[in-house]
């Protein structure tokens, strides 16, 4: 007969291993990840920014998860369309999505029946880069500082066209923050990504834009289009002679794009810790960082509770622009 004491050895013995063998559970699950092939949802079309960066970092990606990260790209309604395929997604972490101001931000407010929570409807994983927007216009608009775009604006009201890569972007909004704040209208033209918009402001067909530096920057360099400021609180080191909007005609105005890795919502903890730490790691490879630097953003790798409190206040932030400024996209 086995004595008391020896039984309940043996009884607190096995609960113990039975709840080592729990917790193993998640911890296997999560070491097998990723078991086939990854998406990174770029919600715009190829040739922009977001896919661009998309494209650097699934390469650095893919070697480290052993398996290949693939970007696809998911164009439509100021890059809802694509969040709204990740916010649906099986929270496994095989399908990523690579968000933006507005996609994860500006859609909250300006999309009456937006069909995912920008706060709720994801899981976010890590900022990875942000930078001031350039205000530039063609050549042939005859502005030269942004004090005379403001007055040629203010005498013509409606006039000057503004291309952005769409609807609901942080280019548009930026836009209707420098109208607020300014006291004009501009004209806003969409398009479906920032090629097709850069092109059109190259030929003339639009006057302005509100680009994002890496887009913009070759276009700058070859003189094709003329940048009057920056968004950002301060000048901008691959444009110093620029100035920033705030010391040029606006006081206190700012305003910047950012972009980041965001799972769907669900995604077990194990998981977005894993994630955050490859990304992290791939954001800090010299040739990630310093290429992204010299085309004009501040690499980041925050944190997914930091993310998560910086998407809040971006959502307050833009919410009241948009409410402001009457935007309605119907």
């Amino acid at each position: 007969m086995i004595p008391p004491i020896t039984r309940r050895a043996l009884g607190l013995s096995a609960l113990g291993l039975s709840a080592l063998g729990l917790a193993a559970v998640p911890e296997a699950r999560a070491q097998a990840w990723p078991s086939r092939p990854m998406r990174l949802v770029v919600p715009f079309p190829p040739g922009g920014s977001t896919d661009v960066l998309a494209r650097r970092l699934a390469e650095r990606l893919s070697p480290a998860l052993g398996q290949p990260v693939v970007v696809e790209n998911r164009p439509g309604a100021g890059g809802t369309t694509g969040a709204e395929f990740v916010s649906k997604s099986a929270p496994d972490g095989h399908t990523l999505l690579m968000g933006v101001t507005g996609s994860n931000a500006i859609a909250a407010s300006l999309f009456p029946n937006l069909p995912y929570d920008p706060v709720a409807g994801f899981s976010p994983v890590s900022r990875l880069v942000s930078a001031p927007l350039v205000v530039t216009v063609h050549p042939a608009l005859g502005v030269n500082d942004l004090g005379a775009f403001i007055a040629a604006a203010r005498a013509a009201p409606g006039a000057i066209t503004y291309a952005t890569p769409g609807n609901g972007t942080s280019m548009h909004l930026t836009g209707v923050m420098f109208g607020l704040a300014a006291g004009v209208q501009l004209t806003h033209v969409p398009y479906r990504g920032s090629a097709q918009a850069t092109t059109d402001l190259v030929a003339g067909l639009v006057k302005a834009s509100f680009a994002d530096l890496l887009v913009i920057l070759p276009q700058l360099r070859a003189g094709t289009v003329k940048a009057l400021a920056v968004t950002g609180a301060e000048r901008h080191p691959l444009l110093p002679e620029v100035p920033t909007v705030a010391e040029a005609a606006l006081p206190g105005f700012q305003a910047e794009s950012w972009q980041g890795v965001f799972a769907p919502p669900g995604t077990p903890p194990a998981l977005l810790a894993r994630l955050h730490e490859e990304v992290a790691r791939a954001m800090q490879a010299p040739e990630i960082r310093d290429s992204f630097a010299q085309q004009g953003f501040r690499v980041e790798a925050t944190s997914p509770a930091e993310f998560a409190g910086f998407v809040k206040a971006e959502v307050a932030k833009w919410g009241g622009v948009v409410k402001e400024g009457g935007v309605r996209l119907d």
